[in-house]
């Protein structure tokens, strides 16, 4: 059996055995080894050259020794080379053996690592929506928590508790619904059909996309918001109203909640911003509609005009009056500063009304039945003066251009309906796919966009009745859309619990 060097794989012309690892050398190779590393290079266990055990074997006869000339010396030098290559290249397999490893162990810590940051990140987001959930984080300083009684309209204005009665419709009342009106039709023949500077193009609407989704506003126990509104005067501020009989005011610049409105035993299917004031006002199922001061958190007012669920609420121009529709077949007009119910309207055909809305100029108003009518009301004669046929199913929703001229309804019908409000007739329909629901309209302050939401949100150029963009990013049905300041961006609610922003980037 021919002995090996384990070093050089060559048969040992000296061979030798390390007591250590029993491994055979080649004698002058292990000692140039040794002399370097002191160990040996099987076992790595400390080695010294007197250690080392010859191996008897036939004496082999060696070649005259080389002279620095000859080729034998040459040979010689070839010979050391070799063996310095051989116990490098040694080296180098023990090392390349030793960083796999360590490689293989770091990829498994690595791998531990990132499924621990995956754990970590999913507590952080759940941590920070119930953190939303719980308490303001801005602009409620040392508000109590229980929420006091709030003034009843009876308390306010003298008027009975239950039911309110009918203060009615004053001259006083009627001149100053009047004197709005004149002064609003004046600044719109003075702005004519300008547009504002800052308001975004087509094709910047076209480029809009979704720069914030915030899913912490409402309980994730009940979910879905189901009303939206912007406060006209500052656009960060934005009001949402949920199943979890909750609204809330929360602030898009800085991402945090101003205000947490809590008092309505029933969801909340109707908001309001103030376009003057700190004031929201919100309606709900459990038939009152409450009037709060965002600052403290507190109901100022509770209106219980209704003896049904309230179904649509609209502010007056004037921001001193609202109009208020219910299943109980009435539309209610209120003094919001002194709480009295101005009067109380049944429908001409005594059905539900679904949704109301004031003309721009605040004389006359639209409500939506539930037999499909869209209805045109004169306020100050109380009367109805117009009747848009032409849905099927309940009218879902209705609104106004800035300009008075147009009003696009919606029902359960998919499709969207434009009317001409001077020549009461049906001009533009605009067709949805089959089994879309319509749940929100809105034109952006200048009329020059509509914008849909339900199934999806979706915007609209008007007069050219243009789609310009479509976002699905929900995953729940739209139940609310609202246009910013000049349509610099678009707000949507939806039943998936999230407030969405688009925007341009």
């Amino acid at each position: 059996m021919a002995l090996v060097c384990a070093l050089t794989n060559e048969v040992p012309e000296t061979p030798v055995v390390s007591p250590h690892s029993g491994a055979v050398f080649e004698k002058r190779v292990i000692e140039k080894y040794l002399l370097e590393n002191g160990c040996d290079p099987i076992s790595g266990k400390e080695l010294k050259p007197e250690e080392l055990i010859e191996i008897k074997t036939p004496a082999v006869v060696k070649p005259k020794p080389p002279s620095a000339t000859s080729i034998p010396a040459t040979l010689k030098t070839m010979q050391d080379e070799w063996d310095a290559l051989m116990i490098h290249s040694f080296t180098q397999r023990q090392q390349l053996q030793t960083t796999r490893q360590e490689l293989s162990h770091a990829l498994y810590q690595h791998d531990a690592a990132c499924r621990v940051i995956a754990r970590l990140n999913k507590e952080v987001a759940a941590a920070r929506e119930a953190l939303a959930t719980l308490k303001p984080q801005a602009g409620i300083a040392n508000a109590p928590t229980a929420i006091p009684q709030p003034a009843l309209a009876s308390e306010a204005g003298g008027a009975a508790a239950h039911p309110m009665e009918q203060a009615g419709m004053s001259a006083e009342v009627i001149q100053k619904l009047q004197d709005k009106a004149t002064v609003l039709t004046q600044e719109r023949k003075k702005r004519g059909r300008t547009v504002p500077e800052d308001l975004v193009t087509t094709d910047q609407v076209k480029n809009f996309l979704t720069v914030a989704s915030h899913p912490g506003l409402h309980s994730a126990s009940v979910p879905g918001i189901l009303a939206l509104d912007i406060n006209s005067a500052d656009h960060s501020k934005i009001l949402t109203g949920g199943n979890d009989k909750n609204a809330t005011v929360f602030n898009k610049d800085t991402e945090q909640m101003v205000a947490i409105l809590k008092g309505h035993t029933k969801k909340i299917t109707k908001v309001i911003y103030h376009p003057n004031e700190d004031t929201v006002i919100t309606g709900s199922p459990d038939m009152n509609i409450r009037i709060w001061h965002v600052p403290t958190s507190q109901t100022q007012l509770l209106l219980r005009c209704h003896e049904g669920p309230v179904t649509g609420l609209s502010l007056h121009p004037t921001g001193d009056y609202l109009l208020s529709t219910s299943s109980d077949k009435h539309w209610a007009f209120s003094d919001i500063r002194t709480g009295r119910l101005l009067t109380k309207v049944i429908d001409t055909a005594e059905v539900g009304l679904t949704t109301a809305q004031f003309h721009p100029d605040g004389l006359i108003f639209g409500t939506g039945t539930v037999d499909s009518q869209v209805k045109i009301w004169d306020l100050k004669e109380q009367s109805n003066v117009a009747n848009f046929p032409g849905h099927t199913g309940p009218i879902s929703a209705i609104s106004f251009s800035e300009n008075g001229y147009y009003l696009a309804t919606a029902a359960d019908d998919a499709c969207v309906k434009l009317w001409d409000l001077r020549k009461l007739k049906n001009f533009k329909t605009i067709q949805l796919d089959d089994g879309y629901e319509v749940k929100d309209l809105c034109f952006d302050q200048s009329g020059t966009y509509l914008a849909i939401a339900g199934s999806d949100v979706r915007v609209y150029l008007c007069k050219q009745w243009q789609e310009l963009k479509v976002f699905n990013d929900h995953t729940a049905l739209a139940t609310g859309v609202r246009f910013g300041k000049h349509a610099q961006y678009l707000a949507s609610t939806s039943m998936d619990r999230t407030l969405k922003l688009y925007a341009i980037e």
